[in-house]
């Protein structure tokens, strides 16, 4: 059955055009991976689909009735719910059954009542039934133990929750849904290794169907049965997971490059003839013919170009040996999130923090630089410490990319910043767009822009890889690898940091030891 079906569709975010009379299909069950470079417009199709946006040309239509759930990158929900209420708000109709059902029965206890009365109970407790109502408890425990939100507490308000767990949170909620369609738009960010395989499970056995945006080629490999790939503002299909899609697109481009070049001495060869024949009476009708043979030739686009991300970090004036010093400190807000951390990082160290998501991470990062007092113990920061800081989450401000920058830095030329943030990935079309329009990616890659500029000598990042291409993940391992200066980053990605630090910090085995 047809789920989706988009036809001739065009759209622009003012004059950057995303989509050119792109066409798409969807059938009931069929499993998706959606991918493409940050920025090709990937969330903007989901936006799309879901009716969030308009599109200028074109017209998509929906089974009648479909349910619909999506996930986005940026999270807007109730905060003043616990974790329990927030996930059984996702069979709020049944819990209203209920009620209704409730304030029923205390009718019938009064005595006589109307046979109306009993036949809409029955017809309430039998809707009930029909949608396992009464096992609802346990489907909510099963599904937040597998996404670790069971451990987190399920009384705990959602305004107490860091980023990575918020993100679980929502997608639980969609997932109790159970829609015909899930849109799920990097739905692995801030997952631990453990809730990526069972979210991996769960969706390889999901019954209905689903788009994936995600960077995670070794997920993609697992639940896509369909690839999607958006390039050159068209939506090309693949069959085959991200490994079966890497090959199938490379041949695709080789053939492009071939047709694409016979086409182009094909043209020239034309354009010769024209230019030496259409002043000759004697040749003058052969000239015509070619010119309008030119005119007819539906030209094949040249293969896109893959502008690729660079990144490099410059060091500030060297600070002493011991960078930060920690002494017994205790972390958290209320109460501690660990026991007292002992714990100091030296000059030109390269050290990756681990542990699962909501164990403590991003406090300890903040509490380090001052940004939350300890509970208890001592922060000493090195003399010429200079840190430049990541986090994890942040609100895009409504600014554009270069009004930014030329705001944090007014003292650098305009045609710098530019040459900067285009070396970057930032790139023309997207300088002048408001960052609170800009993809994930992009808006990651103009917050590594502007810590490129400041004068620091001590580099902190709090899951830096959220949102990124792969090239842009691997541009940025790079960078790393080479920079001269010390380095504390928070990361699930091992093979992004693997290769460049000089230890790793597991704060939940450090945690369960001490």
């Amino acid at each position: 059955m047809l789920f989706i079906e988009a036809n001739h569709l065009s759209f622009s975010y003012g004059d950057k055009l995303i989509y050119k009379q792109m066409n798409f299909r969807l059938m009931e069950g069929e499993h998706i991976a959606l991918v493409g470079a940050n920025g090709a417009g990937k969330s903007t199709f989901f936006k799309l689909l879901s009716g969030a946006l308009l599109p200028d040309s074109g017209t998509i239509e929906k089974r009648a009735g479909l349910r619909l759930g999506m996930i986005e990158q940026h999270l807007h929900f109730d905060r003043d719910k616990t974790v329990y209420a927030y996930l059984q708000s996702a069979f709020q109709d049944l819990f209203d059954t209920e009620n209704k059902m409730n304030r029923l029965a205390e009718q019938m206890k009064e005595g006589d009542v109307p046979d109306s009365v009993i036949e809409e109970y029955g017809k309430l407790q039998d809707y009930l039934l029909d949608h396992d109502f009464y096992t609802l408890d346990a489907k909510i425990h099963e599904l937040a133990d597998g996404l670790g939100l069971s451990a987190i507490g399920l009384d705990t308000g959602a305004s107490r929750l860091s980023g990575g767990q918020l993100t679980k949170l929502c997608l639980a909620k969609l997932l109790l849904e159970e829609p015909d369609m899930l849109l799920l738009d990097e739905p692995t960010n801030y997952l631990d290794t453990s809730h990526i395989e069972w979210l991996t499970e769960y969706l390889k056995a999901y019954p209905h169907a689903y788009i994936v945006i995600s960077h995670d080629t070794a997920f993609l490999n697992e639940i896509a049965g369909f690839v999607c790939h958006l390039e050159n503002h068209q939506l090309i299909r693949y069959i085959g997971n991200y490994q079966s899609f890497l090959k199938q697109h490379e041949a695709r481009r080789q053939q492009q490059i071939i047709a694409f070049r016979q086409q182009q001495r094909e043209i020239r060869k034309l354009e010769t003839y024209i230019q030496k024949n259409k002043v000759r009476t004697s040749t003058a009708k052969q000239a015509k013919s070619r010119e309008k043979k030119l005119e007819k030739i539906d030209r094949i686009d040249p293969p896109a170009s893959s502008k690729k991300s660079r990144f490099h970090f410059e060091t500030g004036r060297t600070p002493v040996r011991i960078v930060f010093n920690l002494e017994k400190v205790s972390v958290g807000y209320d109460k501690p999130l660990l026991p007292p951390i002992d714990f100091h990082l030296e000059r030109g160290e390269k050290v990756a923090v681990i542990g699962h998501n909501g164990i403590g991470k991003t406090t300890f990062l903040k509490t380090m630089l001052g940004l939350i007092e300890p509970l208890g113990g001592k922060v000493t920061i090195g003399e010429r410490v200079a840190p430049g800081y990541f986090a994890q989450l942040s609100r895009p401000p409504a600014l554009a990319p270069l009004n930014w920058m030329m705001e944090s830095f007014p003292d650098v030329p305009e045609k710098v910043l530019r040459s900067h943030l285009a070396g970057c990935g930032v790139f023309a079309k997207h300088m002048r767009q408001p960052m609170n329009t800009l993809s994930g990616g992009e808006e990651t890659k103009v917050r590594i822009a502007r810590l490129m500029l400041e004068k620091s000598n001590v580099l902190i990042f709090d899951e830096p890889t959220n949102h990124l291409d792969v090239d842009a993940k691997d541009a940025l391992s790079t960078a790393l690898d080479q920079y001269q200066g010390t380095i504390l980053v928070v990361s699930h990605e091992r093979g992004f940091y693997e290769p460049w630090v000089t230890r790793v910090w597991d704060i939940e085995a450090w945690s369960l030891r001490s």
